[in-house]
């Protein structure tokens, strides 16, 4: 019995390169045995956006267009994605991140990135709505009670109001911010050419902070430095409904509401991954995103929806970029020529 035993372990050197060969061979053909079964791939999505629509992407609308493709391909999503103040982002886009869709605040951006070819010009308007995806009008938060009775616009012109602004220089809120404030002392005395300037001058003599953006400036807010804040109704509505947010918003009687464009940067976007991305624009149009949208409290682009959100109050008289001639003729008439060069030279700034 102990000779037999000698004798196997002799020959187990030879059994070695045998079992190996076995070994490969079965690794080799695994993929093609009816009982293997291979990863589906994991896609891949850049994406930025500017401040406020953080919490709506990645709460909301990623793991919902994540579960829709899987269902439909078997494949995972993963997003890599980035927030921040649009002039920021767009400035970042030009530098060259690797994004291929990116959510900008305003147009304006997306003509930005178009003059410095990192875009097609105006590829935006092949997009669903002209690549509009969302809206926001902007409103006026004030303290707890409304201490200084603060109605509209023009209440901010009063002596001792102290308000929070974002940045224009960085912030595209701050850029609607003043097409409102324009448009809201315009709308109030049609008949007066200086009404608009009138009312820009009132309210940024009573400027006392500014922010890179409008989620900074809130912070200020919310730190409290001011009286009031003129921001986005999405970026306070739900957290003064829950009271996570001390705070009453005021709609004004007249206001901008803001529109967001969505624009693909296809010279970032692959052959292996221009079937997902495609997917993924689609479905920022479709009913379920922009129900997503409404709920996080952005106003969709399609109005049905947004009567299924009772925290929407009603804008009086609401207005438009395309009220002014859109962003070509707003921002020189009105940010630079009116803001820039007169108001703010008139408050020594």
């Amino acid at each position: 019995m102990r000779l037999k035993r000698m004798g196997w372990w002799r020959r187990l050197p030879n059994l070695i390169p045998t079992t190996f060969f076995i070994a490969l061979g079965l690794f080799a053909v695994w993929p093609w045995l009816p009982f293997a079964t291979q990863a589906a791939p994991t896609r891949t999505i850049v994406f930025y956006g500017f401040s406020i629509t953080g919490d709506a992407m990645n709460r909301g609308v990623f793991p919902a267009f994540q579960s829709k493709w899987e269902a439909e391909t078997g494949e995972r999503v993963e997003f890599i994605s980035a927030f921040g103040s649009s002039g920021t982002i767009t400035n970042q886009l030009i530098m060259g991140v690797p994004a291929e869709v990116a959510l900008v605040a305003l147009e304006l951006d997306a003509q930005r990135l178009a003059a410095a070819d990192v875009i097609e010009a105006n590829s935006w308007e092949k997009l669903p709505n002209q690549g509009v995806v969302n809206r926001s009008p902007f409103i006026i938060l004030v303290r707890p009670g409304n201490p200084l009775g603060i109605r509209d616009f023009a209440d901010l012109t009063q002596p001792g109001v102290r308000i929070v602004h974002p940045d224009p220089l960085t912030s595209g809120a701050a850029n609607w911010s003043i097409v409102a404030e324009y448009g809201a002392g315009l709308a109030a005395n049609p008949d007066n050419p200086q009404a608009g300037h009138d009312m820009l001058l009132g309210i940024w003599r009573n400027v006392v902070a500014q922010a890179a953006s409008a989620r900074a400036a809130r912070t200020q807010f919310e730190n409290g430095f001011g009286d009031v804040l003129i921001t986005y109704e999405q970026d306070v509505l739900r957290d003064v409904a829950n009271g996570r947010l001390p705070a009453e918003i005021i709609t004004p009687s007249s206001t901008i509401l803001s529109e967001h464009t969505l624009v693909v940067l296809d010279k970032n976007v692959s052959p292996e991954e221009r079937p997902v991305v495609d997917a993924f624009v689609a479905f920022l149009w479709s009913q379920e995103a922009q129900q997503i949208f409404a709920d996080y409290g952005f106003r969709s682009v399609d109005e049905a929806i947004n009567a299924t959100n009772p925290l929407f109050n009603t804008v009086a008289h609401p207005l438009f970029i395309t009220d002014f001639g859109g962003w070509a003729q707003a921002k020189p008439e009105i940010i630079d020529a009116i803001w820039k060069n007169q108001v703010l030279k008139e408050l020594d700034q």
